[in-house]
């Protein structure tokens, strides 16, 4: 059995770099690139180089994307269990600035068609899983299923609840044992689903007990990790459920690195935080807050998404 299941997207990525992001009615002259990448197959493949067990549940189309999808998860140990779609495997457009900021364009296609009669029949494989992590670039109410299976079979769920302008659904928070939001995805969810507003530009140096009230506003049974990029990310815990922690709020400092591309990043910190959450559930959950913040910032020294993702063991 798998330690962490990832169910979500895989989308073949077209990158370009150039000087600057292109701007309305703007030409750009860039160096392209292209490989593997969609959150859920990101995330997949940083848990299974960051240690853990590895398990996808994804659906391909019949082309050469997925086929490197299948290539690709068998090279990395991954168990790829695959929703055929007679749609076209997932694309991305992505630009990347000379600061290693991006803008991405996604095409659902296969991604689109991963149903919840199918996850359903993989109750198995979410219910042998210590960790479940899920995004928002599948069918949300699919994503949904896969977490009331996991959880009630007591496997920990875990929603990174991105991208920001996917409309993550009441139930999907209510399913989450942890939620990590960027800021901007943070401040969505927050504008969406309670009465509270913070501008994401404010969230990184607002007070942390205001952060921790707006979190258990928020989630008010689950943790929360606000990943902040440059600054960190901060931690809110449920007051009877710190998870190994001594405090029900804290930040952990972001690594110092060179980025040289940021995408993916995010995808790096939750794949390598289920990783090491699956791997010793006992520890304090800081510690794999830090592996996860480690791991994130050692992949924005590489250009690209999936195949950026370091091989580097909690501790190690």
């Amino acid at each position: 059995m798998s330690h962490v299941v990832v169910v979500g997207s895989f989308n073949v990525d077209h990158v370009w770099n150039c000087a600057t992001l292109p701007r309305p009615g703007e030409t750009l002259s860039g160096r392209y690139h292209t490989g593997p990448g969609g959150k859920g197959f990101n995330q997949a493949i940083a848990a299974a180089r960051a240690g853990a067990q590895t398990g996808l549940l994804c659906a391909l189309g019949g082309d050469e994307g997925g086929r490197q999808a299948r290539a690709l998860a068998q090279a990395d140990g991954i168990d790829l269990r695959v929703h055929d779609s007679a749609q076209p495997t997932g694309t991305a457009g992505i630009y990347v600035d000379e600061a290693g900021q991006n803008t991405i364009v996604i095409g659902a296609g296969a991604n689109a068609d991963l149903s919840v009669a199918w996850l359903g029949r993989q109750a198995a494989a979410l219910a042998g899983a210590r960790v479940l992590l899920s995004q928002l670039e599948s069918p949300l109410d699919s994503v949904l299923e896969a977490m009331r299976l996991a959880r009630a079979a007591g496997t920990i769920t875990m929603l990174n609840p991105a991208p920001a302008n996917a409309q993550c659904l009441r139930e999907l928070l209510a399913a989450a044992d942890i939620l990590t939001p960027n800021e901007t995805e943070f401040a969505a969810l927050l504008e969406r689903h309670t009465s509270h507003r913070i501008d994401r530009d404010e969230i990184a140096g607002a007070p942390d007990a205001q952060l921790h009230r707006l979190c258990r506003t928020l989630l008010p049974r689950g943790t929360v990790v606000i990943t902040l990029g440059a600054a960190g990310a901060f931690v809110s815990h449920r007051e009877d459920l710190l998870r190994g922690d001594d405090a029900p709020f804290y930040r952990v400092a972001a690594e110092k690195v060179e980025p040289v591309d940021t995408t993916g990043a995010g995808d790096a910190f939750n794949g390598a935080l289920a990783a090491a959450y699956a791997a010793a559930p006992a520890q304090p959950f800081a510690a794999h807050v830090r592996f996860a913040n480690r791991y994130a910032g050692l992949s924005t020294e590489r250009v690209g998404a999936a195949l950026a993702m370091p091989r580097l063991t909690p501790g190690g």
